[in-house]
């Protein structure tokens, strides 16, 4: 098979990420939930992936670094956790329903919401700036559009927006693929997915956030500390991580975050390389449609005119051994903008080489044909 539904779930890990894995699962304690050696061996190691990961993103602090099962689960908290009735909150049409759900639930709780719209079929800072009042309290913005692979100028919005209003950030497609530098962006909070760009397993990711934000738990249960008190405890990060972490998958997003320390920058270049080629190529190829332009984010999204996406992509699979993903990609609002009904999403790693793209747009092109 060949894998081009790393927006997805990165299908290729680097050595020590596996490794680091592997090591977990064959001899893990349950980190600072016991006071044997080894439970506190697991939580010391937890503590160094926690100062790793902060580190990379030049976060605020390792307390406020929290590990997560995934970007959703980060997303819930800093939504969820801290917004409340009569806040007023600009987000975008290019979210995930990672955003877009939680949102809407809080908006039959009196949140008002506002979505900025595209700008010739790009997330524009300007068009969210022009949307904030002196009543907004935040504003949630994707680093990277998973349909297309736009992003928007961070510092702009935070330029262009008061001091006083939250920057909270869905990492999912960005992080791992550019370096964010989360204090001179001014993100108030960032979620992070660790098994995409990050190199992590599944089960992986982090939200980290300023000393602007104080989310409220979202998950109740034990956290190995003041168990004698029945509500959470009042400090971080032990009050957002109820129940027995991911040891396994903590360490290998860790062990992810070391390794693009020393090659997030050549594996940029080569993403760029890669997406440059599909689109320069898909954009000449009769009854196919491009909806992305060459980006770091490695993805790419077309429509064949004459066949359903989600078609395609089984048939890319079948017949090709080609794995892509089709539909909505949970972006609802984003297709809606774009005025269409599900793209095939091709999206590369630094893994893929030039020939599976080559490979690719062969069978893209023999399928329009048909």
């Amino acid at each position: 098979m060949i894998y081009f539904d790393n927006a997805a779930t990165g299908g290729f890990k680097p050595d020590g990420v596996i490794n680091a894995a592997a090591a977990a699962m064959k001899f893990c304690a349950n980190p600072g939930r016991s006071g044997h050696k080894l439970s506190l061996a697991c939580l010391e190691r937890v503590y160094a992936c926690r100062k790793i990961l902060c580190d990379f993103f030049n976060g605020y602090s390792y307390d406020r670094t929290v590990f997560t099962k995934n970007c959703t689960e980060a997303l819930n908290i800093a939504i969820c956790g801290t917004l409340k009735g009569g806040d007023e909150v600009v987000t975008t049409v290019a979210e995930h329903n990672s955003v877009l759900r939680p949102l809407e639930r809080l908006k039959a709780q009196g949140v008002n919401v506002k979505y900025a719209p595209l700008k010739d079929g790009e997330i524009d800072a300007d068009e969210i700036v022009k949307l904030v009042t002196p009543k907004t309290r935040a504003v949630i913005v994707t680093l990277a559009s998973n349909v297309t692979g736009s992003a928007p100028d961070v510092s702009r919005i935070r330029a262009g927006i008061p001091d006083s209003v939250l920057l909270i950030c869905d990492g999912a497609q960005a992080c791992g693929h550019v370096t964010i530098d989360m204090q001179a962006n001014g993100i108030d909070a960032l979620a992070v997915a660790g098994h995409k760009g990050m190199l992590g397993i599944q089960g992986s990711g982090a939200l980290l956030f300023s000393e602007r934000l104080n989310p409220a738990p979202v998950l109740f249960g034990g956290t190995g500390s003041e168990s004698f008190n029945l509500n959470m405890p009042d400090f971080y990060p032990d009050r957002l991580e109820s129940g027995t972490l991911s040891y396994p998958a903590i360490v290998s997003l860790g062990e992810g975050a070391l390794y693009l320390s020393e090659n997030i920058t050549a594996n940029a270049e080569k993403i760029l390389k890669l997406t440059s080629y599909l689109c320069d190529s898909l954009l000449k190829t009769e009854g196919v449609k491009l909806y992305s332009k060459p980006n770091l984010y490695g993805i790419v999204a077309l429509k064949l005119q004459s066949m359903q996406s989600e078609i395609a992509a089984y048939r890319l699979s079948e017949e090709y051994s080609i794995c892509v993903r089709g539909g909505l990609h949970c972006a609802p609002l984003m297709h809606e903008a774009l005025s269409s009904d599900g793209l095939i999403r091709v999206s590369v790693s630094a893994f893929n080489g030039m020939n599976e793209c080559e490979q690719v747009v062969a069978a893209i092109s023999q399928l329009a044909e048909q």
